[in-house]
């Protein structure tokens, strides 16, 4: 299984601004219209579906308000910079990506320049190359990251204006196998539907509860997900 240090990056974009459709251009944008919402799920979905070599437990995303008034908050702020972690918390920590453009671009542009990183990344060793820049396209295909919030602002100071603002909740990436091969019987072409809904607040909770068992005060405390979630992905 691999596993990468959580990375928070931003790209951005210079692009020619034309004004007289802006107004409808950025209502159209908002991550508030059930839409955007959608493509925005439905593409993730898709650029997870997709991984190689393909995933035993990637799950399938869906749409977090709370993660959405999170990155919604943090977009409204114009900060060339990444939240705070007490801006990327819902009841689990979140990672966050960041795109930011001169003109208002659909939100595919922002998806896209995050999964064009894929030529930059290679399965069980990371960046190809030692300055590859592959952090966004890492939080995309976080396994068990399976709710997803979005938020778009225009800023009124320095030549990138339109702020995009994705954050990701949990915040691992897959393992490689075949197709749902860790969640039979909960499957959605390809894409895991059985995420845990508890996190354990301790690297070691495997081998706590083995030892010790979730009946210890500090196990149960701890380890919720390891104790709650038997059949779930965690």
């Amino acid at each position: 299984e691999m596993i990468l240090p959580m990375v928070f990056l931003c790209l951005t974009a210079l692009l020619p601004l034309s004004t007289g459709q802006e107004p409808a251009a950025l209502d159209a944008l908002s991550s508030s219209r059930a839409e955007q919402q959608k493509l925005i799920v439905d593409r993730h979905n898709a650029l997870r579906r997709g991984v190689k070599p393909t995933a035993s437990n990637m799950m399938k995303m869906e749409w977090s308000p709370p993660a959405a008034e999170n990155a919604q908050n943090w977009a409204n702020q114009c900060t060339l910079g990444h939240s705070p972690p007490n801006m990327r918390r819902t009841n689990v920590t979140c990672g966050e990506n960041l795109y930011i453009s001169s003109a208002p671009v659909p939100w595919t542009n922002a998806l896209q320049a995050w999964s064009n990183e894929e030529k930059n990344f290679k399965y069980g060793t990371g960046a190809k190359t030692k300055d590859a820049m592959t952090g966004h396209y890492t939080q995309l295909i976080w396994y068990n990251s399976y709710k997803v919030g979005c938020g778009f602002s225009k800023c009124s100071v320095g030549p990138y204006k339109y702020f995009y603002v994705c954050q990701y909740c949990p915040a691992l990436p897959y393992r490689s196998g075949p197709k749902c091969a860790d969640c039979p019987g909960h499957c959605d072409k390809g894409l895991c539907t059985n995420p845990c809904k508890y996190q354990d607040l301790l690297e070691n909770c495997t081998n706590l509860k083995t030892v010790f068992g979730c009946k210890n005060s500090v196990v149960k405390k701890k380890c919720l997900a390891s104790c709650k979630c038997t059949t779930e992905i965690i």
